[in-house]
């Protein structure tokens, strides 16, 4: 190889290289410009995630902090969560500015609704875990406390086990959106994932009982949404990846 091709080989190479960093500085400022406000609101934003929990507990009890900084980054470290969740927009059109050049003119068009739609997805796990999920772990879980042991929970551990949950939640709802790429890349049809239904509700149920609480309760409140969005996610893959019934169509009469 020349010189001259080696030069504008690697002229390319740099010129996305130089964009990647432009969209990752972005990011980082459109995260920041959301966050610096949020600074402000801190100990606000602290005191609505843990409601939840303050509205279940005794009269007279409340919530402690067991490490001397944790009063105050506690509730930083959440303001930051916050941000990057509200800004998760900017950061996913920053993605598809860098990624959109190098495709097609049909996956153009089917990027963008998975972007929104997971978008809109992973923000509707969030709030279903918060407006029903959390009250319902809490109330099992000071239920079920020994008589005579007050419950007291360190705030540092409850955020790390409320955004366990939000995760959780967050990224089970993005089950239609995984289900689509699956069957646009070709992996599988939307038949062969309706076959596997019965597989699919064990799953869902193990899934549940690893990455909740230790109840039944909120185990199930996973599961059956999980499940949901699966049969959702069925018929998602048929109306937005065109062909699908085709292969399928050729699978059985093959």
């Amino acid at each position: 190889m020349s010189e001259d091709d080696k030069t504008s080989n690697e002229q390319p190479l740099i010129a996305h290289l130089l964009e990647l960093r432009d969209r990752l500085l972005k990011i980082v400022w459109g995260v920041l410009l959301v966050f610096l406000p949020l600074t402000f609101v801190a100990k606000q934003l602290y005191a609505w995630l843990a409601q939840p929990l303050l509205e279940l507990l005794p009269p007279g009890a409340s919530m402690i902090a067991t490490e001397v900084a944790s009063p105050f980054f506690t509730p930083i470290k959440f303001a930051a969560l916050v941000a990057f969740v509200i800004a998760v927009p900017w950061v996913l059109y920053q993605v598809w500015a860098f990624v959109a050049p190098g495709l097609y003119k049909n996956e153009r068009r089917l990027v963008v609704p998975l972007m929104t739609s997971s978008t809109l997805l992973f923000y509707g796990g969030i709030a279903f875990a918060y407006f029903l999920v959390l009250p319902t772990v809490f109330r099992f879980i000071i239920g079920i406390a020994p008589e005579g042991v007050e419950v007291m929970t360190d705030i540092a551990k409850y955020l790390d086990f409320v955004l366990g949950i939000f995760l959780a939640f967050g990224v089970a709802f993005e089950t239609p959106v995984a289900m689509v790429l699956m069957v646009k890349t070709g992996f599988i049809t939307p038949a062969k994932l309706a076959a596997k239904r019965e597989y699919v509700v064990v799953g869902a149920f193990v899934l549940a009982a690893v990455i909740t609480p230790p109840d039944i309760v909120s185990q199930i409140m996973l599961a059956v949404p999980v499940y949901l969005l699966y049969e959702v996610g069925i018929i998602a893959a048929r109306i937005l990846v065109p062909g699908s019934r085709e292969v399928e169509q050729q699978e059985s009469e093959g």
